[in-house]
């Protein structure tokens, strides 16, 4: 007699990726933050379809939704891209314990030849477009040419981000300073991330069309004092722009991202 191994239960990222649409929205998101009207557009699907596989992949806890800081109407997708990374590898160590163990491969395509240019914006440049610049340039080093710029800069970086960035990563942003994203539309970048709904909205063209997209990360709460909570906000935001820094880094390595 034959014996056969017992029949696994198919691992729910599986029955979440498979479908099409949904690929195909994971795929999008893994880019940028989106809206739901602009997957409408790029997608050409209704509205109530596509709301309904976004609710899938929420539930399955690959998905997540805010509301929008600039326009309290509208909500920004986000992927969780730890939580897919996980996920894959679960899914890979269910079809066969030694999958779950490889190691992830750079994406192919081809490299590039010289440091990705890259730009963060927010409002202020003073929290999180510094965070994301001083965060790239630790993760990439020599690998990246980066900036940030704020739409409306404030004097100065805030005391918590260069204190956090210190404490968290012995990062010293002692030499960074502010600016108007106005300044440096002339230079040339290949990516312009930005990382608050306002900045968004009010981003300036840039005269080389680098390529953007778009983090939805909320503006920490500022308090006076420290026991309210608003350290921990801080603390929060920076590890959010951290895994969005992380991801983006293999992607700025190829020419075709």
């Amino acid at each position: 007699m034959v014996r056969t191994e017992p029949t696994l239960a198919m691992p729910g990222f599986v029955g979440l990726a498979a479908h099409p649409l949904r690929w195909q929205l994971l795929t999008m998101l893994s880019v940028s933050d989106y809206r739901v009207r602009e997957l409408v557009a790029q997608l050409d699907e209704p509205q109530n379809l596509l709301s309904y596989h976004l609710r899938q992949l929420r539930d399955g806890g690959l998905v997540t939704a805010r509301r929008s800081s600039h326009d309290g109407r509208d909500t920004y997708y986000h992927l969780d891209l730890d939580r897919c990374a996980d996920a894959l590898a679960e899914t890979a160590a269910a079809l066969h314990p030694a999958l779950g163990e490889v190691a992830a491969a750079t994406p192919p395509g081809r490299k590039r030849s010289r440091p990705a240019a890259v730009l963060f914006v927010c409002t202020g440049n003073s929290i999180r477009s510094p965070i994301a610049e001083a965060l790239l340039r630790h993760h990439g080093g020599k690998r990246v040419d980066v900036a940030s710029a704020g739409t409306h800069p404030r004097a100065q970086l805030h005391p918590d981000a260069a204190r956090l960035l210190g404490e968290l990563f012995g990062i010293d942003v002692a030499g960074q300073r502010t600016q108007d994203v106005n300044r440096v539309t002339d230079r040339r970048f290949d990516r312009v991330v930005t990382l608050c709904d306002k900045a968004r909205e009010r981003c300036p063209e840039f005269a080389h069309q680098p390529r953007q997209v778009h983090w939805s990360v909320p503006e920490p709460t500022v308090t006076k004092t420290r026991d309210r909570g608003g350290y921990t906000d801080f603390r929060r935001v920076a590890e959010d722009i951290d895994t969005r820094v992380r991801h983006l880094l293999p992607s700025l390595a190829l020419t075709d991202r």
